[in-house]
């Protein structure tokens, strides 16, 4: 079993030393993200961008989605999603809108046409479908409200099982991670669809159990060791679960690799951001999360001692 282990036992690393490192970098690595936003924006989807849906069906045996996806690159209609669904033979193709001096209108019938000229012969048109700015926009609405809605839910929580400090410190520790993961999106021109959307929500739920389980590490050696300064109480909690941390990050981002490697095209989005969303949630939780309490004015009086089965306070150890 020690061959397995990714972290040794008993480790002494002083993570509160680095927290006057740690904070003025990932003020900037924020700023950055939200410049990158509001210069590049977003490389949005069909889903929210509009485009036009073809669902195929195979005249005979299964559909070829490789051969389909070779088929596309010549298509001249810009980046195209093949995905297969329902039965074997049946598949969809997915574009997004057209622009053309003649109008959107008319380059969107052309597109749709030059896809038919490609694979007519071999294929059933079953539906085209075409997502406008209307619907799109909608969805940008929902996603951004079910997105805030979340993690304010979840927030409160925090606030009401935590001392005010624990939960400002997740919340500060959630947003950087948000405002990166907008920041990655922007900068490596990843498409941004609903899959972003949970990719982002799935973030969101890793960074907060992260985050809560060294805080709860924290709260509890708060309650163990009543007169020890709380930067060293920091780091013993911190060096406590980080075999724990570092096991699940390897193990998450193995899962993940694997997505991105044989998952195909249509989750690749997901599961890259994921990866990131792991690295960034893993340094927040340490980094960003943990010093804040400091900040804050965190003292092991502070926490209440925890009570007993019976209900009655325990007393605070020396």
């Amino acid at each position: 079993m020690k061959l397995l282990r990714l972290a040794p036992e008993n480790t002494k690393f002083p993570f509160m030393r680095f927290r006057r490192i740690s904070y003025p970098f990932s003020a900037v690595m924020s700023i950055i993200s939200v410049v990158l936003f509001l210069t590049l924006g977003m490389n949005f989807g069909i889903d929210f961008s509009g485009g036009t849906l073809v669902e195929l069906r195979a005249k005979s045996g299964a559909a070829d989605i490789a051969q389909l996806r070779a088929i596309a690159e010549n298509m001249h209609v810009g980046e195209v999603e093949v995905q297969g669904f329902g039965q074997p033979s049946d598949v969809t193709l997915r574009f997004g809108v057209q622009h053309s001096e003649q109008g959107d209108a008319a380059a969107q019938e052309a597109a749709i046409a030059r896809v038919k000229d490609a694979v007519g012969n071999d294929y059933e048109f079953r539906r085209v479908e075409v997502v406008g700015p209307r619907v799109s926009g909608e969805l940008v609405q929902s996603g951004t409200l079910g997105v805030v809605v979340a993690i304010v839910a979840v927030l409160c929580y925090l606030w009401f099982r935590f001392e005010w400090q624990f939960a400002v410190g997740a919340i500060i520790a959630t947003m950087h991670d948000l405002l990166l993961t907008v920041g990655f999106f922007s900068l490596t021109r990843l498409e941004f669809n609903t899959t972003s959307i949970a990719a982002i929500l799935t973030i969101v739920g890793y960074s907060l159990n992260e985050t809560v389980v060294v805080l709860d590490r924290i709260r509890e050696m708060m309650r163990k060791y009543r007169k020890m300064p709380t930067d060293e109480l920091i780091d013993l909690s911190v060096n406590a679960v980080l075999p724990r941390t570092i096991m699940t990050a390897t193990t998450v981002f193995l899962a993940l690799l694997s997505l991105v490697v044989f998952g195909g095209q249509v989750i690749r989005s997901f599961s890259i951001a994921m990866i990131w969303g792991i690295f960034v949630a893993t340094y927040s939780s340490v980094f960003i999360c943990s010093p804040m309490l400091i900040y804050l004015g965190l003292r092991n009086e502070t926490v209440g001692p925890e009570p007993t089965p019976g209900g009655k306070l325990a007393k605070n150890p020396a």
